[in-house]
């Protein structure tokens, strides 16, 4: 069966629509949330489609994929973001062309990061991720092991890494319930967070996909990843959503 066409500009304008109704809704200002279109899997002219219509901030998780894509559209007007799963063979290819990675959840990581960064003389901004939920089949670090972490990373004077707040991927198989309980639970550890370390350290939450991201946006996300809503279903497994199977993926 052939794909459907998406209509990728009137997709934007609904998702931007749905996140000022949703932060209206909960007494936020829109422009407080940054919409991170999830472009993986997606082919370059759909990117371009979605640049023209206005978005300029993009999501990507495998790091092969997304270079082949990079050299294509080296705009500074555009913003990437690396939201997958990391290996530490990857890490060279993040400074200089992902503005910031969403899953940092290990100081083996960090520190070849911050290594790789310092080299090319850029500064990554990171977000730790956190296995909010608990779920063995997600990575990322467990809430009660934060405070302990973000110790010894500033500890460790990583100057390639600027710690900016905390990620997380929506409750598998869970009921809009399931879903608030996690984002709040989310929101007040990085509250914590900033209380302990500093707000400067700990200003952003990274939450929400195409299937959740008004709960999200209700919780207090600054950062929504927002994938099929707006390039329509993707040709692989499905994407999450706190009603769906597969919650490993990140938009």
């Amino acid at each position: 069966m052939t794909r459907p066409i998406p209509d990728i500009q009137a997709n934007l304008q609904t998702v931007r629509e749905r996140i000022r109704q949703a932060a209206a809704a909960s007494g936020r200002n829109a422009d407080e949330i940054r919409l991170i279109a999830v472009s993986k899997t997606v082919s370059s002219a759909d990117i371009i489609r979605a640049i023209d219509a206005g978005q300029h901030i993009f999501g990507e998780s495998t790091v092969q994929d997304a270079m082949t894509k990079l050299t294509l559209m080296r705009d500074p007007a555009n913003e990437w973001h690396f939201i997958g799963h990391l290996q530490t063979n990857k890490v060279k290819h993040i400074p200089g062309s992902f503005a910031w990675l969403h899953t940092l959840d290990s100081l083996k990581l960090a520190r070849k990061l911050s290594t790789c960064a310092e080299t090319g003389g850029v500064v990554v901004n990171a977000l730790l991720q956190i296995n909010i939920a608990d779920d063995p089949d997600k990575f990322g670090m467990h809430p009660d092991s934060v405070f302990t972490f973000v110790d010894e990373l500033l500890r460790a004077g990583l100057n390639g890494i600027r710690l900016r707040g905390l990620m997380t991927i929506g409750r598998r198989e869970g009921s809009a319930a399931d879903c608030h309980r996690a984002f709040s639970q989310l929101r007040e550890l990085r509250d914590a967070c900033a209380i302990r370390f500093g707000g400067s350290l700990f200003r952003e939450l990274s939450m929400g996909m195409s299937g959740d991201f008004e709960i999200a946006v209700a919780e207090g996300s600054t950062m929504v990843r927002v994938g099929s809503a707006i390039f329509g279903e993707r040709p692989v497994r499905g994407e999450h959503s706190c009603t769906t199977i597969d919650c490993t993926n990140t938009e």
